[in-house]
Parts: C-alpha cells; structure tokens; sequence
C-alpha cells in the first residue's frame, strides 16, 4: 500500500496540554504502533536552586507511526492523545526520511534514542554577556571555567580596565554557536 493510503506511515499527533509522555506510554502499549517522542534535559537555575528540566522537542505533539486505516480511533483515544493532525480534514503523513534524519541527530546526542541532555558549555576566549545580577547586561570574555562549581571567570571592562569576576554559569547568555559544531539541518547531505 501507498504511504498515506491507510498503510503504515508517520503521522503527528496534538497531545493535550503537558502530557507527550504520557500519549507516548499509552501509544507504546498498542499493537502496531511505533513512537517517537523526543526530549530535551537540561539544568535550569529556580529559586530552589540549580534542577534538571524535562520537555518535550516539539511541546503538544509527538510523532507515531501506525496503520491509519486500522487503528485510527485506538490512537485517536489513547490517553493523552487529543487528535491526529489534520489539514484539510485528511492527516498529513510525515516523511520517512525526516524520522531517520531526527532518530539519527537524536542516537548522536542521546542514551535512550529520545532524550537530548543539553550540556552548557562556554570555553575561554568565548564572549559571554550577564543575564542577572548587579552586573546584567555587561559583557566580558571567558577567563576560566571551573566545571565542578558551576563557576566561570570572566573579564569585563569597568572603570576603564579589565577587571576579573567570577559568576555562576547559569547567569550567563552563552554565545552563539552550533552545539557541537555540527551545523548540518536535518534532511542535508
């Protein structure tokens, strides 16, 4: 059967608000259908301190593959599952290539196939500007950093010479730079 015809293809589905895990879960537990869920972990600064942050890739929709024909109302009323999406009424099959093309970013970065863990990292000689603090908003170049404290110094300019100021890293804007180094999109060659 042809892709899209109700043979077995990629199709997006809208979660209901903050459940693509719980879509995902429910939809691995049906015959036939295959997930595909991506998610980003990374460490975010609270007021309860520095904690690691889980969210999805593409917030309110996650990706399945499954016999429309045969198994639409099964997905369709899956929990978490809000609908198929749709576009002039008839569901848009996602092509094969961008899956390979995403499970293969996602085997690079990730242990499970799914989960991205975003790393921040700053080297010397990067420039760097304050995100918070009496000193936001100046910027300064990358001295040293000191990983297991979470601490960078830098050098910003005040009162007309450079001065030496250590800063926690999570109140940095990064530069902006390709993570990794890799700057290929999905689907180039």
């Amino acid at each position: 059967m042809r892709e899209g015809s109700g043979g077995v293809a990629w199709y997006c589905l809208r979660t209901q608000t903050k459940r693509e895990h719980i879509a995902a879960a429910a939809l691995r537990e049906l015959e036939g259908v295959e997930v595909l869920c991506p998610r980003l972990r990374y460490r975010k600064t609270t007021r309860r301190g520095k904690i690691w942050w889980v969210e999805p890739l593409f917030p309110g929709y996650l990706l399945a593959r499954f016999e429309l024909e045969g198994q639409e109302r099964a997905v369709s009323y899956a929990n978490g599952v809000s609908q198929i999406l749709r576009f002039g009424g008839q569901p848009p099959t996602i092509p094969e290539r961008f899956v390979e093309d995403l499970r293969a970013e996602l085997a690079k970065s990730s242990e499970d196939g799914e989960m991205i863990v975003v790393q921040v990292s700053v080297a010397p000689g990067d420039e760097v500007e304050l995100a918070d603090g009496p000193l936001r908003g100046m910027t300064g170049r990358v001295f040293e950093v000191f990983p297991a404290k979470d601490r960078v110094r830098i050098f910003i300019e005040f009162l007309g010479q450079e001065q030496p100021v250590d800063v926690d890293l999570f109140s940095l804007l990064l530069p902006k730079r390709p993570i990794g180094g890799n700057t290929r999109l999905f689907g180039e060659s």
